[in-house]
């Protein structure tokens, strides 16, 4: 898949969540949202891809929200 189209769609999610007084639970239902509904390739992917932009300048940057909550729980994927 795509990776722009995945990170746009990680993006999509996270903004929505990001509105949600509570920053502790946006950042569980982000990744509770990604593991219900994308395929384990789509998720495998964006984490091929976090782990690619470590440290560098990021031409396809994810919102800080989604990548805390991607990290913080990758274990779940």
């Amino acid at each position: 898949m795509d990776i722009e189209h995945l990170v746009s769609m990680a993006n999509q999610i996270g903004s929505f969540y990001e509105t949600m007084p509570d920053h502790k639970k946006a950042v569980a239902d982000i990744a509770d949202h990604i593991k219900k509904f994308w395929e384990p390739r789509m998720t495998r992917e964006l984490l091929e891809h976090i782990d690619a932009q470590a440290g560098a300048p990021h031409d396809l940057p994810l919102l800080p929200i989604v990548l805390e909550s991607v990290q913080s729980n990758r274990s779940l994927f």
